[in-house]
């Protein structure tokens, strides 16, 4: 099923003018084509079932840490001591909140156990509607036929009322085999957003290709308290685990009156699988456990200050409808700065699920850094954004400097400017900041090993390699790198000014 609404000619050029939709009328969901089940999907639901973040290791990796820097530290002091006093100590901001994340995680999943089964069908009453925008190229055609096949494969199982939006440009050169894949099933729907579509506030990029479908919704009468918009990338599939979180989480919602959630946010993961570059693929351990930390701390708290991402990000299509995705040419990280605005208007109103996606790591390296640019670029001008309330921007804020400025905090760069001091002591000017030293320490080790055990949950070979957690653990200096110069060059971007560009990397699988 295709959906065209062709563009008006333009009078006035230089003009933004909203591009008329379609007239309302009731959409309903045909009759589909069901993708048959796997025995892999209902594996992986029984294998998450028990599964739990591990705070051990963090133990472990801290009582370690301490120790060895505790018998190393002598009382004097020398000129790296107030330098290294404050970048060493400063992100513990972000460690204790992640930590208190992973707590509530814990607990939260040992909760919902006591009611139902992490493998049990759930049936949803309510219509899901799928979003997928994609840039329509070669490159990324092969992950989006997987990730639209997993989304018919799956999420029938709980939902009876289902529809998978596309949301394609015109003219995109894999536009003919996009319709190819619609055809598939009547599950599938192409939306063409025409080359003219202009919003009122000029935005463009994903975020446009968002409203667009946005508008069509509301033009549709889809606008409801029981229809909810799950937005995905075109890289990331679900499973039938996804299918059971998102159906138990709506469900939960019909009991809950005036204290309902209308929006939440599942864990993003990486298959083995799914990865070209094994570098990367480790690097990306860090992304998934984000989820269960920061994530869960903020979205499952019912405010989602620390952002969220553009995957398995589940709306209610009502509460969609007031805020919309028109935020200005600027735009380029619009999941986040929808996730702001969401906070000011509906406090408390947010929601955690165990629920997992399947995403693909970056294919290079060198689509790894342009991705990290892309999010420091948007991320800086949301932070510095004034018609954001400075309150609701501020973790925001805290987290990209602690990003951008991570390359002062590596070891090499303290080691150069010891050489330029003349002295390679690196003892802190008090001795009381060695425990939250240690602190954040382990917990970036346990970051990484963590994340590594959950990408290995997830893959179709879910066995862990010891080699493969202590790899992780001794490339974590060159993914901060990695990380680092991906924030310094979105930074320097975002300093230099000019025209904004959304990269889109490619997706070979």
């Amino acid at each position: 099923m295709t959906t065209h609404v062709d563009a008006p000619i333009r009078d006035e050029p230089d003009r933004t003018q909203v591009i008329s939709l379609p007239p309302p009328t009731e959409t309903h969901v045909l009759p589909a084509v069901r993708m048959p089940l796997t025995a892999r999907g209902t594996t992986m639901a029984q294998r998450h079932a028990s599964w739990l973040p591990r705070m051990w290791p963090l133990a472990l990796a801290f009582t370690v840490v301490l120790g060895v820097t505790w018998l190393l530290s002598v009382k004097s002091t020398g000129p790296l001591g107030p330098v290294v006093t404050i970048i060493w100590t400063y992100p513990v901001i972000g460690t204790v909140i992640g930590l208190a994340g992973a707590v509530i995680t814990r607990r939260r999943l040992r909760r919902d156990r006591l009611t139902a089964a992490d493998d049990q069908i759930i049936k949803c009453n309510d219509r899901l509607v799928v979003v997928v925008p994609t840039i329509g190229r070669h490159d990324t055609y092969p992950a989006l036929d997987r990730v639209v096949r997993s989304y018919i494969t799956y999420l029938p199982e709980c939902f009876s009322k289902l529809r998978v939006d596309v949301v394609i440009e015109e003219g995109c050169e894999a536009g003919g085999k996009i319709r190819e894949l619609a055809a598939v099933s009547r599950y599938i729907r192409v939306v063409t957003v025409p080359k003219g579509y202009r919003t009122e506030n000029g935005t463009r990029f994903k975020a446009r290709a968002n409203h667009y479908a946005h508008e069509l919704r509301m033009a549709q009468h889809e606008d409801r308290d029981d229809v909810w918009v799950l937005h995905m990338d075109d890289d990331t599939g679900v499973g039938l685990d996804t299918a059971i979180a998102l159906a138990r989480l709506i469900e939960q919602q019909r009991t809950l009156g005036d204290d309902a959630k209308h929006l939440a946010q599942g864990i993003l993961t990486y298959p083995r699988e799914h990865a070209r570059s094994g570098l990367s693929w480790l690097a990306d351990a860090l992304r998934p456990i984000a989820d269960v930390t920061v994530y869960s701390a903020f979205t499952g708290g019912g405010t989602p200050l620390a952002g969220v991402h553009g995957e398995l990000l589940l709306v209610r299509a009502s509460v969609e409808a007031e805020i919309g995705w028109d935020f200005g040419p600027d735009a380029i990280v619009e999941d986040a700065q929808f996730a702001l605005i969401f906070s000011r208007r509906y406090p408390g109103r947010s929601a955690w699920f165990a629920g997992r996606c399947y995403g693909a790591s970056p294919a290079t390296v060198r689509d790894f850094f342009r991705q990290r640019e892309r999010w420091a670029w948007g991320l800086v001008g949301l932070a510095l954004n004034d018609q954001i309330p400075l309150r609701d921007r501020l973790y925001i804020g805290y987290s990209i400097l602690t990003w951008v400025t991570s390359p002062l905090q590596h070891l090499g760069f303290v080691m150069l400017l010891g050489a330029l001091l003349g002295s390679y002591d690196t003892v802190p000017i008090t001795l009381a900041v060695l425990p939250i030293w240690a602190l954040n320490m382990a917990y970036a080790v346990w970051l990484y090993s963590e994340g590594l055990r959950i990408n290995v949950s997830v893959s179709r070979r879910a066995r862990y390699k010891w080699w493969e957690g202590v790899t992780v653990i001794l490339l974590i200096p060159v993914f901060a790198l990695m990380e680092g110069i991906g924030a310094v060059r979105g930074l320097y971007r975002y300093l230099r000014g000019g025209q904004q560009a959304f990269v889109v990397i490619a997706k070979p699988v």
